[in-house]
């Protein structure tokens, strides 16, 4: 299994995917090109045999420069439960720890239950955050205070 930095070339294998790893929800709207192009130092995939199996998009906050965001993370429907997305995150926090941030943050919806449960697992706070999105929008907010 291969690790590294996402490519600006990734974009097109992942976007090819995503729709189907989210058993059909239009989820690819929600990952546009530039974030290949402007966050491949704090992005990361994995790959067996020249095959993507997870990525994780998350970049550092400009407003806040001690703050991350981890934007999008996918694991394919064949290698969930294998421990591959807490390798993702803890990847990134180590990253984003050494480039001087101490917070992480993350969105999702009320509804994706399993991506409440894994956050709680992985130690982070969450609040429900009513119309965060628009109206009827609520999503929870999650918050990780990354240790020395």
């Amino acid at each position: 299994m291969n690790i590294r930095n996402t490519r600006e070339s990734d974009y097109a294998k992942i976007i090819s995917v995503i729709n189907d790893w989210w058993g059909g929800r239009k989820m690819a709207d929600m990952l546009p090109h530039l974030f290949f192009e402007h966050f491949q130092n704090t992005s990361f995939v994995f790959e067996e045999n020249d095959q993507l199996i997870a990525f994780l998009v998350g970049f550092v906050s400009q407003t806040r420069p001690t703050e991350a965001y981890i934007h999008f993370v996918g694991v394919h429907p064949e290698y969930r439960k294998s421990g591959l997305a807490r390798k993702l995150y803890e990847m990134f926090f180590a990253r984003v720890h050494s480039m001087g941030c101490d917070t992480v943050h993350c969105v999702t919806s009320p509804v994706n239950q399993g991506s409440v449960a894994f956050h709680a697992r992985m130690g982070f706070s969450a609040s429900l955050a009513l119309d965060y999105d628009g109206p009827g929008q609520d999503r929870v907010l999650f918050a990780k205070t990354l240790n020395d």
